[in-house]
This record gives structure tokens, C-alpha cells and sequence, in this order.
């Protein structure tokens, strides 16, 4: 499986933001997928997921209500749309799958190269 992570850029706080991940070389549609997401000098954490159908989302709490995860199975795509973005929010965001729906990063066998998201002030 290889994941294409799209959509990062340069915006201003307050501003909206939709990054997708692409998935190729097989279907991903009975995998959770994930976002995470890592800042400069700082670990890779959790920002959210969603099950292999949809029905169930997981969201950091510093993303809650700004953020929202969700799935094309029919794109083998998933998408975050994140709103209300802080200069907090940058880092380099990763998308991964191949697992159950999970916090951890081990959980997952496959990783996007990551999309840099910058949140100016």
C-alpha cells in the first residue's frame, strides 16, 4: 500500500485547510485510517481516526470541534478538513492505515510521506 498525502500549505489563523491521503496499490477500505501529525523539535502524536467504514471517528483534544475526519472507500481516500486553524497546528501531517482504529502509531503499517501544514499568527 502507498498513501499520497495532498492539501498542506501556508494559511492564516482562523483559516480552513483539507488535506487528503490517497491510497494505491490495494483497497484500504477494511483498514481504520489515521492522521497524525509532528512539529518541529517535537514527537509524532495523534491527531484523529476513523474505522474502516466510517461510523466511528477518534480526535485528540486539541483538535476536537476544529477537525473533522472522514472516508471515500470508493477513492480509497481519506480526508481531514480542519478549521479554526492555530499556529499550534503546525507540523507536518502523516497519514497511515493498515491496522484496527487506534491512538498509537505502531498500530499502523503504512505511512504517507507527510504534507507540511504552516498556521501563521
Amino acid at each position: 500500500v502507498q498513501l499520497q498525502a495532498s492539501g498542506g500549505g501556508l494559511v492564516q489563523a482562523g483559516g480552513s485547510l483539507r488535506l487528503s491521503c490517497a491510497a494505491s496499490g490495494r483497497t484500504v477500505s477494511t483498514y481504520a485510517m489515521a492522521w497524525f501529525r509532528q512539529a518541529p523539535g517535537k514527537e509524532r502524536e495523534f491527531v484523529s481516526a476513523i474505522n474502516w467504514n466510517g461510523g466511528v471517528t477518534n480526535y485528540a483534544d486539541s483538535v476536537k470541534g476544529r477537525f473533522t475526519v472522514s472516508r471515500d472507500n470508493a477513492k480509497n481516500t481519506v480526508y481531514l478538513q480542519m478549521n479554526s486553524l492555530i499556529p499550534e497546528d503546525t507540523a507536518a501531517y502523516y497519514c497511515a492505515t493498515g491496522g484496527r482504529s487506534s491512538t498509537t502509531a505502531r498500530t499502523y503499517n503504512y505511512w504517507g510521506q507527510g504534507t507540511l501544514v504552516t498556521v501563521s499568527s
